[in-house]
């Protein structure tokens, strides 16, 4: 690992409830060496699966609902914002977190 940081760069979205702009910030920056020694940023937010579903469904309350868009809407600007950085930005739960582990 070349360099981290935790929640030190803001991204700027517009709330899909509010239509207001805000401003985001993911948990971790990283950057990297690859195997082939090239240098690698991503941006990484930590989310508990729940938040994460692509879409509502019928047992899904309205408070998760409006968690879930606005998640999506932050996501969505943030991975505009690294691709536009040449960086990788990646939501990860308990899932990738806990994998294998019991």
């Amino acid at each position: 690992m070349v360099q981290w940081a935790s929640e030190a760069i803001q991204v700027p979205y517009r709330n899909p409830l509010t239509g207001k702009q805000s401003i985001y910030i993911p948990d971790v920056f990283v950057m990297f060496q690859d195997k082939n020694g090239k240098q690698r940023s991503e941006l990484i937010e930590i989310k508990p699966s729940s938040q994460v579903m692509m879409e509502a469904n019928k047992k899904t309350s309205e408070k998760d609902r409006a968690v879930i868009a606005i998640n999506h809407a932050k996501w969505k600007a943030a991975a505009a914002w690294c691709r536009f950085r040449n960086m990788t930005f990646r939501v990860v739960t308990e899932h990738q977190l806990f994998a294998g582990k019991r």
